[in-house]
């Protein structure tokens, strides 16, 4: 909790307000047994109609003072829950922005999404509860007792024995509660993540009719999280009928004992209606606070989640330098580069080293898995290299700050992501401040225009979430073209192409070349045919590069790439070429 409020304040205006409307429903609420008492015994017993309609008209005056007042209170504490929650909201969408991807795969996307929503709501009520119930139940209870222990005589100690009675058997069951709080949140994670996969991957799920499968694993999930819901539910069920339970017998108690002291002349029967009820709003305020407490196991693990993102600092720690203070202008170097994955048992790279300058195209192939997208991963700090320095235009990345390093960078991602919204507020993501003139060109260079252009409303056509209105080459085409309005000094394609046609592929790289060609491009890619013209290219294996040079000297100097080579432009293709060398 002190994690939480120590970034997300309360308004001390309105808590102060809250606490003063409560304090007058509560004084108010509790005149009325005290007004009641005196309309018995001075209007009933006395026979004095007036006393009896003049009290009548002030305790209606209470009642109405007493709803008022309630009435603003509850404005009150559902203004500051909903305020805290939405600071609270943001507060995990600013931190997790600033997260790393190990910090994104440390947590998985389902449970961030679950910590700021589900999460958020359960601590919101419990909030909005405790701001209302929580502070009124104890004014009403220690005032009750108060005024019952001054009007009642003996019967107090009926309270004596009900409260202790009450808070025990609330406080038993609220740690057997609290045992089922943790295990529910993460089985609720799990559900998510299920339910998650299932829409994103809904066609893969199809096209291998796995439809049961993936129903058996959600109905597991579902019937884990139900089984333990149950369980909670079924002590939680307790409070209600132990809460009814007392309260029953002490009303009983109080009303014998009272009855008694009224026959032996030792209380009047105003004082016995009166304590009656103060002893109902006593035990009505207990069992009210006892909702809250049950409350607080649940919202407890739900801050404490939270409380992991806020506290958990990014891996990726903002450099103090300027990119006006970098020595060259678009250039990266890889200096005996190593990294791991966070918790991976080996490297994913070996000593890697490597320059790609201004003006040239260096591309990066490679079987699958062998840490191509690892490299362009590490230039843009989405990871940090483990052994060895990267540099962008002269100066080590861990120098920059990350905002200016990725203002360098136009980087486009093996998975293609698109927003919902239109082609132009997707092209526009490179650069808020562009128009139209630069989406048409960037959209040409990327071959784009030819698709965008015929679709109904041309940039401004609707695309969905995920860009799943588009083809898989349209996406790759708009994510580049959305990296090319940013016009940035180093382009990071990760297998950017794989999805084009050899027509599409080879207009693209060409107009990249003589409209960017001041600019350094790094390219991975699975076909030769989409990195036969670059200046160089780096051959991986297992993490480490085993040959570099153009396509020609690979041809002759790199048995892996010469075999890649022959499987995808054909053995005697091959044969030709080196023939001409």
């Amino acid at each position: 909790m002190a994690a939480i409020f120590s970034r997300v304040k309360l308004s001390g205006r309105r808590v102060a307000g809250l606490l003063i409307f409560m304090l007058l429903s509560a004084v108010a609420s509790m005149l009325l047994p005290t007004a009641l008492a005196g309309m018995i015994d001075t209007g009933v017993s006395g026979e004095s109609r007036e006393a009896i309609i003049v009290i009548a008209l002030v305790m209606a005056a209470l009642s109405l003072l007493s709803c008022l007042f309630n009435i603003l209170a509850t404005v009150l504490s559902a203004r500051i829950s909903t305020s805290f929650a939405a600071g609270l909201r943001r507060e995990i969408f600013h931190k997790v922005q600033g997260f790393s991807a190990a910090e994104m795969d440390a947590f998985g996307t389902a449970s961030l999404v679950a910590r700021s929503t589900s999460d958020v709501t359960n601590i919101q009520l419990f909030l909005s509860l405790l701001l209302r119930l929580g502070v009124t139940a104890p004014l009403m209870a220690a005032a009750g007792l108060a005024l019952s222990s001054a009007t009642g005589g003996g019967l107090s100690v009926v309270l004596n024995v009900a409260i202790p009675v009450l808070i025990i058997g609330a406080g038993v069951i609220v740690i057997f509660v609290s045992r089922y709080s943790v295990a529910l949140r993460k089985k609720l994670d799990r559900l998510n993540r299920l339910f998650l996969e299932s829409l994103e991957g809904v066609r893969v799920i199809r096209a291998f009719n796995r439809e049961e499968r993936e129903a058996e694993r959600f109905n597991e999930a579902n019937a884990g999280l139900t089984d333990i819901t149950i369980r909670s539910g079924r002590v939680s069920a307790l409070l209600v009928p132990v809460i009814q339970a007392v309260f029953g017998v002490t009303t009983a108690a109080v009303m014998g004992l009272g009855s008694w002291y009224v026959s032996a002349g030792e209380m009047d029967v105003g004082a016995l209606v009166a304590n009656s009820q103060y002893i109902a709003m006593i035990l009505a305020a207990i069992m009210l606070l006892a909702l809250v407490i049950m409350l607080f196991p649940m919202s407890y693990a739900c801050a404490k989640r939270i409380a992991e993102v806020l506290n958990t600092e990014s891996r990726i720690k903002d450099g103090t330098h300027a990119a006006s203070e970098r020595t060259g202008r678009a250039s990266v170097v890889f200096d005996h580069v190593s990294f791991a994955y966070p918790g991976a048992d080996e490297p994913v790279l070996r000593d890697i080293s490597f320059e790609a300058r201004a003006g040239e195209v260096t591309a990066i192939i490679g079987r699958t898995g062998c840490g191509k997208s690892s490299v362009l991963k590490l230039i843009p700090r989405l990871y940090d290299a483990s052994v060895g320095h990267v540099y962008v235009d002269g100066m080590d990345v861990r120098k920059y700050k990350l905002a200016e390093l990725r203002e360098l960078i136009g980087y486009v991602p093996q998975k293609n992501v698109l927003f919902s919204g239109d082609a132009a507020s997707n092209l526009s993501f490179g650069d808020e401040a562009s128009g139209e003139d630069e989406w048409r060109a960037a959209a040409h260079i990327a071959c784009a225009d030819e698709f965008i252009e015929q679709r109904p409303g041309g940039y401004r056509a609707e695309i969905a979430q995920g860009g799943t209105n588009l083809s898989g080459g349209q996406r790759q085409r708009m994510a580049i073209a959305r990296a090319v309005v940013k016009r940035p000094e180093i382009y990071l394609f990760d297998d950017s192409f794989s999805a084009l046609d050899m027509k599409t592929d080879r207009t693209l790289r060409e107009r990249l070349r003589s409209e960017l060609g001041g600019s350094a491009m790094i390219i991975v890619a699975q076909r030769i045919g989409s990195i036969i013209d670059a200046d160089r290219i780096l051959v991986m294996d297992g993490g480490a590069i085993v040959g570099c040079g153009t396509h020609r000297e690979l041809l002759k100097s790199c048995a892996l790439y010469r075999e890649t080579a022959e499987l995808q432009l054909g053995e005697e293709e091959v044969k030709n070429e080196l023939r001409g060398l």
